[in-house]
C-alpha cells in the first residue's frame, strides 16, 4: 500500500523482443518477463522449446510470441522483425541474450572457431539491432518511458583471459560496439544497457572444464538483469564481488595483467 492508502500500480505491460529464449539465462527472463505480464517475443531456433514457453504462459497475464530464428540468417532475422511489427506495432525493449562459446587451443590453431564465435556473439547481434531500431523509435514517438536495447555481454569483455581469445573478444567487441552506439542513440531517446555476468550456471556453462568461481544460479542472474533493466542502468554486472574485481584486475598495468594471466594458462 502506498501512503495515501491505495494500491501500488503494476509496472507498464511491454513489448520485448528477446534472443536464445529456449534455455539457461534466456529461459528464464522469458518465464520471469511472462509471468510479469508483458508481452515478449521469444526467439531461438528450438520451435519445440519456444511452442513450450509459451504454452506454459497460456494462461498467464503475458503474450508469448513465437519467433523461430536461426540468428545468423539475415534474411530470417528481417522476417522475425516484421512479425513482430505485426503483433506488437513497436517495441519497448530489445533484449539481446542468444549467445555461444568455444575455447581456442592456440597449439592448434583454428580461425574458423573464431569467426563461428563472432557469427553469433557479435555479427547477429548487430543484424538483430538493426532490424529492431526501427521498432524501438516507434515506441519512442508514442512518448512515455525511453524505450531500451539491451545485450548479455560478459565479465570476460573486462578481461583477457586464456583461451578465451574467440569467446572474449567477441563479447569486448559487443560491449565496445553498445558503448559506442549508446552516445549516438541517448539524442533519439533510446537507453542502451550492458549486461556483464560472472559464471552462471547454464547448459552452456556445464560445459566448461576450469573452476568457475563464485558461480550463480539463472535465478539470481535473472534477477539481476531485471533489476538493473528497471533503472536503466548502463552496465548490469554481477555477482559483484566477482565482477569488481575482474574489472579491477582489467585495469591494472599490462605486465602485471601478464603475470596474472600466465598463472591461469594451462602448461
Amino acid at each position: 500500500m502506498t501512503s495515501h492508502g491505495t494500491p501500488p500500480q503494476p509496472a507498464a505491460r511491454k513489448r520485448i523482443w528477446l534472443t536464445g529464449a529456449s534455455s539457461g539465462i534466456g529461459e528464464g527472463l522469458a518465464r520471469r518477463l511472462l509471468a510479469d505480464g508483458h508481452r515478449v517475443a521469444i526467439s531461438a531456433r528450438s520451435t519445440d522449446k519456444l511452442e513450450a514457453l509459451a504454452q506454459a504462459a497460456a494462461n498467464g497475464p503475458g503474450e508469448a510470441l513465437v519467433v523461430t530464428l536461426d540468428l545468423t540468417d539475415r534474411d530470417a532475422i528481417c522476417q522475425a522483425a516484421v512479425k513482430i511489427e505485426e503483433s506488437f506495432g513497436g517495441l519497448d525493449m530489445l533484449l539481446l541474450n542468444a549467445g555461444t562459446c568455444e575455447y581456442l587451443d592456440a597449439r592448434d590453431f583454428e580461425a574458423n572457431l573464431v569467426q563461428r564465435v563472432f557469427a553469433t556473439n557479435f555479427h547477429a547481434a548487430i543484424d538483430v539491432i538493426e532490424s529492431a531500431l526501427p521498432l524501438l523509435r516507434v515506441a519512442v514517438a508514442e512518448g512515455g518511458e525511453r524505450p531500451q536495447l539491451a545485450a548479455v555481454s560478459s565479465a570476460s569483455a573486462y578481461l583477457p583471459l586464456p583461451r578465451a581469445e574467440a569467446y572474449g573478444a567477441s563479447k569486448a567487441a559487443l560491449s565496445y560496439f553498445l558503448e559506442s552506439l549508446r552516445l549516438d542513440l541517448d539524442a533519439q531517446n533510446i537507453d542502451v544497457s550492458i549486461i556483464h555476468p560472472g559464471f552462471v550456471k547454464t547448459p552452456l556453462t556445464e560445459r566448461n572444464d576450469f573452476p568457475m568461481p563464485v558461480q550463480v544460479t539463472t535465478g539470481q542472474a535473472v534477477e539481476a538483469i531485471l533489476k538493473g533493466l528497471a533503472k536503466h542502468r548502463l552496465d548490469i554486472h554481477f555477482p559483484k564481488r566477482f565482477t569488481l574485481l575482474v574489472k579491477l584486475l582489467g585495469i591494472l598495468p599490462q605486465p602485471l595483467r601478464r603475470r596474472i594471466g600466465l598463472r591461469m594458462t594451462r602448461s
